[in-house]
């Protein structure tokens, strides 16, 4: 059998290779595949890393490749530790900064839903959140609390204003996602907002809403009067 031939970037010429092509044009002229590619560094014994970098992105697309988890990436896709840690890292930084830029002022649900839409409602696991926020509502920090299917005898009170304590947060609101895409709050969902409330009201920090998030929509539990 005839042995696959494949050209190495270094055997591109200088006007395709992703990094030469970054440094001369800057990050916005590349596509997605070519930063992915510089990010990951090297290829595989079997493709070079542009060919590697548009399998990838084929194979899951941008959201998807954002929140896969390290074992996926490297089941699914073949690659190692090294590569699968990069793109891991990579994403997680990108999201990080949505969130740590200027301290955003939250004043509807809708800033929730701008903050953390795009980070959630892929995940395939429940995630809840605390947003803190200072007197004057703008967000001093966020913090997941509990990853998994929610319980209200699980998610205790003292994991949230514990952190709020820490950093002198005025307020909290509790975010977390529906996996199925479908945001409307269960009964579990309202009364562990209520348990929340009322520790809040002894504690002197306010539960201003709690935020469930679904594939594009969201419901505000303020909004709908469940707290």
């Amino acid at each position: 059998m005839k042995k696959l031939v494949y050209r190495t970037i270094k055997e591109l010429p200088k006007e395709e290779r992703p990094r030469e092509r970054l440094i001369k044009y800057g990050p916005k002229a590349l596509s997605s595949t070519e930063l992915l590619a510089i990010i990951m560094r090297t290829g595989t014994h079997k493709e070079n890393v542009k060919d590697l970098a548009t399998r990838l992105l084929k194979q899951y697309n941008l959201p998807g490749l954002a929140h896969a988890s390290i074992i996926e990436l490297k089941k699914t896709l073949g690659i190692g530790d090294a590569k699968a840690c990069q793109i891991s890292a990579c994403f997680e930084l990108g999201r990080r900064l949505l969130t740590y830029e200027s301290h955003p002022i939250i004043r509807t649900p809708k800033d929730i839903e701008t903050l953390f839409m795009s980070e959630m409602r892929y995940l395939r696991k429940e995630n809840f959140k605390g947003v803190y926020l200072d007197a004057k509502n703008r967000m001093i920090m966020e913090e997941t609390i509990f990853m998994g299917t929610l319980d209200v005898n699980i998610v205790h009170p003292r994991e949230i204003f514990k952190i709020a304590l820490s950093v002198s947060a005025a307020g909290v609101i509790l975010v977390h996602n529906h996996p199925s895409g479908d945001p409307n709050p269960s009964s579990d969902d309202v009364e562990l907002t209520k348990r929340m409330v009322n520790a809040g009201k002894l504690m002197g920090i306010n539960v201003l809403d709690h935020i469930v998030l679904g594939d594009g929509n969201y419901i505000s539990l303020r909004e709908k009067e469940l707290m």
